[in-house]
Formats: C-alpha cells, sequence, structure tokens
C-alpha cells in the first residue's frame, strides 16, 4: 500500500518513521513544520483539495493521521482551532480516502471520557462524556469520520510518551533531576502508552486490513469502492506476480458471502489501545525516576485541585483493549517494561 502520514514529525509520527521500510508498504511522510534529518513534505490537512491534490499526486490507498491539536488547556481559548484540526481536518482525510476507497487510520484519546464517573475499564461502545474543549473536538472528529462512510479505524489512547517531543516522561525526568521536592497528582488513573509500541500495532493493523481488503478482491465481495477501482486493483495484482491468495477463495463465490462480508467489515470502527495495566501521574512519575536513578528526588502525592486547571481531566480512563487485541492478535506490554526501554533509550542518546 502507498500510505500517507500526517503529523508525521510528531511523537508518534517519528516512532512510524523507523518501522516503514521493513513494512512492505510505501509511505510519504507529511507535516506543517520540518524537522532536521526527517524527509518531510508539507501538506495543511485543513485544506481539502490540498489533501485531494496529494493523495491523487502520491497514489495514496491509506492514511494514518497522527496530526491533532493536543494542547489540553490551551484548547479551552481556542476552540475554532482546535475544532479545525481535530473535527475538521480528519474529516477532509476521510472524505479524500472514501473518494479513492481508501482506508484512514486515525488516533484519538481517552479524553473523550471523563463526564460521568467511572471505576472500569472504558469500552469503544461507550457514550463519549468529555469534560474539555480537547476531548469535545477528538469526539467531533471521530463522528465526523464516520458520517463520511470511509473504511476507517480510530484508535484511541492515552497518556502517550516516547524518546521525541514534549510529553511527561521526559519532563519528569529533567524535575526528578533538578529538583528536590515534586508533587504528581495520584487522583487521575489511566495507563501510559509507550508510542513506540503504538507504532508497532499499527503497522499490524495495516497488515490485516491489507489483507481483508484482497480477501474483498478475490472473493468478489461488496467494498467501498467502485468496480472501476477494483478492476484496476485486480489488473495491479496480476503485473505484481502474486503468487497465492493472503486467504483462501471461497469455494462458490459467484454470489457474495454475506459471512465473509461479516468476517471482512469487522475490522472497522473504534479501537482502544493503551499498554497494559493501571497506574496514576503519581505511580508514572515514581517509576520514571526510579528507573532514571534519580533518587534523591522527592515526589509526594497531591490532588488535582493543587494545580487548578481550566479543564476538568478524567478522574478515571484506563481503557478497555479486549477488541483490539481479539480482533489483530495483539500481545500489548506491561507499561512498566515499556517504560523501562523508553528511559534506557534516552540515556543511550544522552
Amino acid at each position: 500500500m502507498k500510505i500517507l502520514v500526517t503529523g508525521a514529525n510528531g511523537q508518534l509520527g517519528r516512532c512510524i518513521r523507523p518501522l516503514a521500510p521493513d513494512s512492505g508498504h510505501s509511505f510519504v511522510f507529511t507535516d506543517v513544520v520540518e524537522a532536521e534529518g526527517l524527509q518531510t513534505q508539507m501538506l495543511d490537512i485543513t485544506d481539502q483539495e490540498a489533501v485531494r491534490a496529494m493523495v491523487a499526486a502520491e497514489g495514496i490507498e491509506a492514511v494514518i493521521n497522527c496530526a491533532a491539536y493536543t494542547n489540553v488547556d490551551t484548547a479551552e481559548e481556542n476552540y475554532e482551532f482546535a475544532d479545525l484540526l481535530n473535527a475538521k481536518a480528519p474529516e477532509n482525510l476521510a472524505i479524500a480516502m472514501c473518494e479513492v476507497g481508501g482506508l484512514l487510520i486515525h488516533i484519538s484519546t481517552d479524553y473523550v471520557f471523563g463526564g460521568d464517573p467511572y471505576n472500569t475499564p472504558c469500552r469503544e461502545e461507550q457514550t463519549g462524556t468529555p469534560t474539555g474543549v480537547y476531548g469535545l473536538t477528538k469526539l467531533r472528529g471521530e463522528e465526523a469520520i464516520a458520517a463520511t462512510g470511509c473504511r476507517h479505524i480510530i484508535i484511541r489512547t492515552a497518556w502517550l510518551y516516547s524518546e521525541f517531543g514534549k510529553n511527561f516522561c521526559k519532563t519528569m525526568l529533567q524535575l526528578t533531576a533538578t529538583k528536590p521536592q515534586l508533587k504528581v497528582v495520584f487522583d487521575q488513573i489511566g495507563t501510559p502508552t509507550y508510542a513506540r509500541d503504538l507504532a508497532e500495532a499499527i503497522m499490524i493493523i495495516l497488515s490485516n486490513a491489507n489483507e481483508a481488503a484482497d480477501f474483498c478482491i478475490q472473493n468478489d465481495l461488496p467494498s467501498h469502492r467502485s468496480q472501476t477501482e477494483l478492476l484496476a486493483v485486480r489488473i495491479h495484482r496480476m503485473h505484481t506476480h502474486r503468487s497465492r491468495p493472503l486467504v483462501p477463495r471461497a469455494a462458490n463465490h459467484s454470489e457474495p458471502n454475506t459471512s465473509l462480508q461479516k468476517d471482512y467489515d469487522h475490522i472497522y470502527g473504534i479501537y482502544h489501545y493503551s499498554n497494559e495495566g493501571v497506574c496514576s501521574w503519581y505511580d508514572f512519575a515514581r517509576m520514571i525516576a526510579e528507573y532514571a536513578g534519580h533518587t534523591e528526588c522527592d515526589i509526594q502525592p497531591c490532588h488535582s485541585d493543587e494545580f487548578p486547571s481550566k479543564v476538568i481531566r478524567p478522574a478515571y480512563s484506563v481503557l478497555d483493549k479486549t477488541k483490539i487485541k481479539e480482533t489483530f492478535g495483539l500481545k500489548i506490554p506491561y507499561w512498566t517494561d515499556s517504560l523501562r526501554k523508553c528511559i534506557n533509550n534516552l540515556q543511550e542518546i544522552q
């Protein structure tokens, strides 16, 4: 597949880049800002015609949308811009994929929850109850994508960190190395997500989606693509000399097999992904300091109201990952194991 990655110079995009060469796919990495040493094409995804032009010029078959307005606090004062990036831009990408029969993988957030009290992990089918502009605009983006009718996989994630950009892990590494004491909230519960783990999961999902598209073509099942597009794909398959089908053809495929169609369709929709386990921000900070060897910093738990904010953050946003694990066969690492890897990598870089 020819895949467009938006927001490619952010945390997740930077983690996707090193996985691209061995993926079997061709990638076009885009952003609105340059990054030193990274090949990047400029693309403003709030511009519908620019998106269409890029898709046409590059022959894009799938989009991974890593771009978003993610500053939770400033979003409260910038609703229009946050909505443009988090709702309108994803809709632009969805429309472009719908027009060519492509796939959109869109990254969303645990912040679509929070308005209702939860004490069990949030499932995909739960009604969104955002408490701030960031969560509201991300939820609107999900709804806009679904309304286009394009093939889509929306992945809600939480507490993202990596070796790149600004994130909680890197901030705590700096603070615990320089401050004698810190206070960190213990009454917000969730699960950290190592961006590298999420990037690897996306690659597995892409492979599944590609096989599903092939399966649809091989068995003459209905799809979002036009008959002309399907014929073009069949011709492309012939010219690439694919030696065998990715999945067996139906014994009798003269008529659409509804059970096969159900198997094909079920991979699309909303999923949840974070690392395994549960913790508070306080626990997260303690483990960061421990793995980094910053034992002299005294980290104390505190309540959220000790840090006044315009945003009411979710008190409990642990994500239930049963669906994504069962659908794509994912084995998700425990959060402390991934945290240790990230900190080791950061220490090697230094």
